[in-house]
């Protein structure tokens, strides 16, 4: 009888997805094919690359000695502009507002970024587009982008703000233009760019009066003889040869030097621009404060460093480096209240969903901040975003603070890179700390 019972199957191995060919790099390609487009989007690179949490910091014991917390100060001021500028400007906190566009933002999120950033004792960012009324009228210090579009530029503007800061490049797309979609071309954003309603708009990848450092350091002439020479001039870099463009910036004549890592948000562009072109934030820092070190200048022309900040620790990580001050962008929108699951259905009918970030260029924003929509604007409250922002900026000085006094530092900017390890090779040699447990410094003879 045995003869006739059949043998169990065998199991069934599951099939195996390819690394190279996943899912998404399979809708990626099947979606190019139908439409013959590349991909656009905002945020930043979405694709894992050595970052801060890849850092620790080694807490005060025996060597050093810790502060005590609530007892004993630490300071968290940063002055910025001292080199040239007459006025320099004084921030309370090292985190300041990054350049977003009125345009890409609705006006009621450039107020509450101003009413958030005041509260704060910091600075906010024009970004591409001009100056707003929101923006100046609950802004205490505001910074004004001066980019390659020309969009919104105005002397009397310009005189108005309290910094210039010079856009060379950003760090989700360096070496390329961003991109405005026609849906966010309202009446208003269009008389303040000079351009067509509803129309697909394109921003210019480089300055069209000016192809070097050479002509770079006329430009600042330029807007130093505007501006009577009050104001500090900031130059910023998208991160791809940070110690250059550093040293070429100061060369220039730049008052602060701020340099976007690739993790850095846009409010559109092509998705292979965003993950294949730039470095990473951490990669970037070390190779700032080295250009500054080599030339005499660090601490004397300020260096600011943005890209997916997103908390004290990353803040504080930044200093330790070298940094004088941060600068955040797509965190402050969060705070806002955008990629909120509260509208999560909402965002899958767009056919994204909260936290995705996929949204930003489409103008239809269900949180009403990167939208032109009126009845969308209507959703956010500018004065209960600007709390809910404050808020933010307080908890992320206060986790500075906090680590600061744990490695003995009466200022956050007394923390340096000997408090530091690194968790692995690759972040021990971008950050040029030791591997933690190890006295190892990959590339420690000075080469990057």
């Amino acid at each position: 009888m045995n003869e006739h019972i059949k043998p169990p199957a065998a199991p069934r191995t599951l099939p195996r997805e390819s690394a190279t060919f996943d899912a998404y790099t399979m809708s990626e390609i099947r979606r190019a094919a139908a439409t013959g487009i590349y991909d656009i989007r905002g945020a930043g690179a979405k694709r894992k690359v050595p970052h801060f949490d890849d850092l620790l910091f080694l807490g005060a014991s025996m060597s050093r000695y810790p502060l005590e917390g609530y007892r004993e100060r630490c300071g968290t001021d940063v002055v910025l502009g001292t080199r040239f500028a007459k006025k320099p400007i004084h921030l309370k906190i090292p985190i300041t507002i990054a350049g977003m566009s009125f345009g890409s933002l609705s006006g009621p999120a450039k107020e509450a970024l101003g009413r958030g950033a005041t509260a704060m004792g910091t600075s906010t960012t024009t970004g591409d587009g001009g100056m707003t009324q929101e923006e100046r009228g609950h802004s205490q210090t505001l910074v004004y982008q001066y980019l390659p579009s020309r969009y919104g530029m105005n002397p009397d503007d310009i005189r108005k703000a309290d910094a210039i800061e010079v856009v060379v490049g950003q760090g989700a797309k360096p070496g390329g233009g961003g991109m405005l979609l026609g849906q966010k071309i309202s009446p208003r954003v269009a008389k303040m760019r000079t351009l067509p309603e509803g129309i697909d708009q394109r921003s210019a990848c480089r300055h069209p009066d000016w192809t070097g450092p050479d002509d770079l350091e006329i430009k600042i002439e330029e807007l130093r003889e505007i501006t009577d020479w009050e104001k500090p001039i900031y130059v910023k870099v998208g991160a791809a040869r940070p110690y250059y463009d550093t040293a070429l910036s100061v060369k220039a004549g730049a008052d602060v030097i701020v340099v976007d890592g690739m993790q850095g948000g846009t409010a559109a562009t092509q998705e292979v621009f965003i993950e294949n072109v730039g470095i990473p934030t951490l990669a970037a820092v070390r190779q700032a404060v080295k250009a500054l070190q080599d030339l005499g200048m660090h601490r004397k022309v300020q260096l600011i460093v943005s890209g997916g900040i997103r908390n004290g620790a990353d803040v504080a990580k930044a200093l330790a480096l070298g940094a004088d001050a941060v600068a955040i962008g797509t965190a402050a929108l969060v705070a806002l209240g955008d990629n909120d699951p509260q509208w999560e259905s909402e965002y899958e009918a767009l056919g994204t969903r909260a936290g995705a970030y996929d949204d930003w260029h489409e103008g239809r924003d269900p949180a009403g901040i990167t939208t032109q929509d009126p009845e969308l604007m209507k959703r956010l409250d500018p004065v209960r975003a600007g709390r809910r922002l404050a808020n933010y900026l307080a908890v992320m000085t206060l986790e500075a603070q906090t680590i600061a006094r744990a490695c003995g530092k009466s200022h956050v900017h007394n923390l340096e890179p000997e408090d530091l390890v690194a968790l692995t090779i690759e972040a021990a040699a971008m950050a040029q700390v030791p591997l933690a447990g190890t006295n190892w410094v990959p590339g420690q003879d000075g080469r990057f």
